[in-house]
């Protein structure tokens, strides 16, 4: 599956521009949220005994649940009317179906998109084998990235769209524990390009900088370069 975005252009066309001025997540009452305070960056690492693939698979179908399960606290407030276009910030993303004909859909759409393309590959014994013996297909590296990509999507869309909404929820901790977690896996395997994650770098920098402890956002931006090893460049 293959997806695109593009810098929508602030058309007069009745739709909500997202909010830049003011971004609530940042504030430092609510970064310092967490569910624990262990060290992220210790966790994702690839223990010696492991192999490599089982480690991608394995870590990647718990992040897809964990922010499938996140989502789902806010799809309610995540409808047609409020979320028109799939918006993170000022980019807008578009869908590609199997053919590569480009979708334009609201965010609902688009995540729904996301959901079911990622529970089919997940779920398949071909692409993530669980039985013994069975080995990963020569494509599994590049299909972790597209994944990885997708879910970083939905992330980010709950952030600046529906962090109102997480707070009210109270579930801010949370959605701050994952994003941490999952930021640091996808660097640490470089598994998405920084170009598509540079959209929430303030987020990232301010939960990032020390991953496990609580942050109240002093971090000095080493965390960026971490992000900016070489990417191999996907099709």
């Amino acid at each position: 599956f293959v997806l695109s975005c593009r810098k929508s252009k602030g058309k007069p066309n009745g739709k909500k521009p997202a909010p830049e001025e003011k971004k609530l997540y940042l504030e430092p009452e609510y970064t310092k949220s967490r569910i624990t305070d262990f060290e992220f960056k210790e966790l994702v690492m690839l223990p010696r005994e492991i192999d490599l693939n089982e480690w991608l698979a394995s870590n990647t179908t718990t992040f897809f649940h964990h922010i499938n399960l996140q989502y789902s606290t806010i799809s309610e407030f995540c409808t047609g009317e409020s979320c028109q276009t799939m918006t993170v910030c000022n980019t807008q993303y578009y869908w590609y179906d199997e053919r590569g004909k480009k979708i334009k859909c609201t965010a609902p759409q688009y995540v729904d998109f996301v959901m079911s393309s990622v529970q089919k590959l997940v779920t398949d014994e071909d692409v993530f084998p669980t039985k013994y013996g069975k080995e990963f297909p020569n494509s599994f590296e590049s299909l972790v990235k597209k994944i990885c990509k997708y879910l970083f999507h939905v992330l980010a869309h709950i952030y600046s769209s529906h962090f109102k909404e997480t707070l009210a929820l109270e579930l801010h901790g949370h959605l701050n524990t994952l994003y941490t977690h999952f930021i640091l896996f996808i660097r640490e395997f470089n598994l998405v390009d920084p170009k598509e994650t540079t959209i929430m770098d303030d987020l990232t920098e301010v939960l990032c900088s020390s991953s496990g402890s609580s942050s109240n956002g002093s971090g000095n931006g080493s965390s960026n370069s971490a992000g900016a090893q070489n990417h191999v460049k996907e099709r």
